[in-house]
C-alpha cells in the first residue's frame, strides 16, 4: 500500500466517524462511549501484538508508545463512562437508620 492511498483511508474513515457521530443524539452518548471503549480494547491488544512481533530498536519503541497510547485511551474512555453514568444518579441522600435514644 503507497502513503497517498493510507492517507487517503485515513481521510476517508476520519470523515466517516465525524460525520455518524455528529449525527448521534444526546441520549445515546453514554452508550456509545461503552461499545467505543470495547474497541479502544481491541486497539490495545493489536498494539501489543505488533509490540511483540518487533524486531529493531525503533519497531519496540513505536510499539511501546502504541501500547501506552492505547492503554491511555483505553483507561480515559472507562473514567469518562463512569463519570457520565454518575450524572443518571439520584442525587439524593440515602436515609440513615434511625437512631435509638
Amino acid at each position: 500500500m503507497t502513503g497517498i492511498v493510507a492517507l487517503y483511508i485515513f481521510m476517508l474513515a476520519a470523515f466517516t466517524g465525524y460525520e455518524v457521530i455528529s449525527r448521534v443524539p444526546v441520549i445515546l452518548h453514554t452508550p456509545l462511549m461503552s461499545g467505543s471503549n470495547f474497541v479502544h480494547g481491541i486497539v490495545l491488544v493489536g498494539a501489543m501484538v505488533a509490540l511483540g512481533n518487533a524486531h529493531s530498536p525503533l519497531e519496540k519503541t513505536i510499539g511501546f508508545f502504541g501500547v501506552l497510547l492505547a492503554a491511555g485511551n483505553a483507561v480515559g474512555g472507562y473514567v469518562v463512562t463512569e463519570r457520565m453514568l454518575e450524572m443518571f444518579k439520584s442525587s439524593k441522600a440515602p436515609r440513615s437508620a434511625p437512631r435509638e435514644r
